[in-house]
């Protein structure tokens, strides 16, 4: 298949050092030289819609002013959706309905947008869903859907169980931890046949968490969050400092989409 394919996973609430400890079958991966794990600091603030802005623009939240979880609009940025149809490829996503609103229409109307097939809309094919505790399991059989069935040159997959732990919780728990485990398990159903088609995969999250169930600010554990790179465009070399700022562009790259975007040329196999 074409090599330029991309699919993005944001493990929504997902923090770096849980990643590390938490993610079995992703650090197998690593550990036989397949993906290879970097260490991500957020942008702030620390919270999901201005950061699902951030991964998918290139642009901080200051700059792009969706500062807030509460903030009902389309994006007025150029994204990887947008650049995406510029240059006649197809998108598609299997993730939480703050991304429909951001992107395609907004404010989000379940009916209307929860099974997206439009090719006038920026994501093409979509699956949103708007209960935060909507299963990882569930989720990644949508995107899976989607991949079969529209064969997306980019597909968003956009879990939420993590981060929901995470607020019911917090960091240090139990529910947290397991969450992350088995959502690493879930996402082992699917990575093989990825990775076997020569899909160019990354693995991150928007934001981390802390003890007091919640994420916002500077702390460590809010954020820093892991970045998996899997596929044979990626360098997988070992030092390498990315910001995630540089996703949307890298992944551009990947897309071979003609772009203007903050990228990291150390993780890409030129």
């Amino acid at each position: 298949m074409n090599n330029n394919k991309v699919i993005l996973v944001v493990l929504d609430g997902l923090n770096y050092q849980t990643g590390y400890d938490c993610m079995g079958y992703l650090q197998a991966l690593r550990e036989q030289g397949t993906a290879q794990l970097y260490k991500l600091t957020c942008e702030l603030p620390a919270i999901s819609r201005p950061l699902y802005e951030c991964i998918l623009t290139g642009v901080t939240p200051a700059v792009s002013g969706i500062v807030h979880n509460d903030i009902t609009r389309n994006s007025d940025q150029q994204s990887i959706f947008s650049l995406a149809r510029q240059h006649g490829l197809s998108t598609a996503a299997a993730a939480y309905h703050w991304v429909s609103e951001l992107y395609n229409r907004s404010p989000y109307d379940a009916v209307r947008d929860r099974h997206t097939e439009d090719e006038s809309q920026l994501i093409q094919y979509g699956v949103f869903y708007h209960q935060d505790h909507y299963p990882d399991s569930h989720l990644f059989l949508d995107a899976e859907w989607l991949r079969r069935k529209h064969d997306p040159d980019f597909l968003l997959v956009h879990p939420m169980n993590i981060d929901d732990a995470g607020h019911k919780a917090g960091l240090d728990s139990t529910l947290y931890r397991n969450t992350a485990r088995f959502c690493d398990i879930a996402l082992s159903d699917h990575l093989p046949k990825w990775i076997e088609e020569g899909y160019q995969i990354l693995v991150t999250s928007d934001h981390g968490m802390n003890n007091d169930r919640s994420h916002n600010g500077m702390l460590s554990e809010e954020r820093e969050v892991p970045l998996f790179v899997i596929g044979e465009r990626f360098s997988l070399a070992a030092e390498c400092h990315v910001r995630q700022t540089e996703l949307c562009g890298t992944i551009c790259t990947l897309l071979g989409i003609d772009h203007d975007k903050p990228q990291n040329p150390e993780l890409i196999q030129l």
